[in-house]
């Protein structure tokens, strides 16, 4: 699956890259710093089968946080697809019940270390393909 992650954080997005690059399901196409830089790298892809299979969004960024971006992405046809997961820090009920509310499929709490890293994605997949089998059975 072809991953787009938005994660400020330089740490973050070093554990992310290290703890699944040993991973053959998954390739990060692009690490960008905040929701609007999403749009600006979406934006700029001319063929839509260059788009993401999934679109990684951490709550807490600057300029535009993680529901802001998944607002846009889901009132843009284009993107209406692209499933989208939103983490953070701080998942609390209020944040899930508005992320899910905007479209995303999963709201999780941020990871600490690989194994939890690696379930973390397992369940976003696992998400994307009960969906798909929802939708076609």
């Amino acid at each position: 699956m072809k991953v787009v992650l938005a994660e400020d954080d330089s740490d973050d997005k070093f554990f992310f890259v290290y703890f699944l690059e040993d991973r053959d399901d998954i390739t990060i196409l692009n690490c960008v710093e905040n929701g609007l830089e999403v749009l600006e790298f979406l934006n700029a892809l001319a063929d839509d089968s260059d788009l993401p299979d999934m679109i990684l969004l951490d709550q807490n960024m600057p300029k535009m946080n993680g529901l802001e971006a998944l607002k846009l992405l889901k009132s843009n046809p284009r993107y209406l697809h692209i499933p989208v997961f939103v983490y953070s820090t701080y998942a609390d009920l209020n944040l899930t019940d508005n992320c899910l509310a905007a479209g995303a499929m999963l709201v999780h709490q941020k990871p600490t270390n690989k194994e939890s890293y690696n379930l973390m994605i397992d369940s976003f997949i696992e998400k994307i393909k009960s969906s798909m089998e929802h939708i076609v059975g």
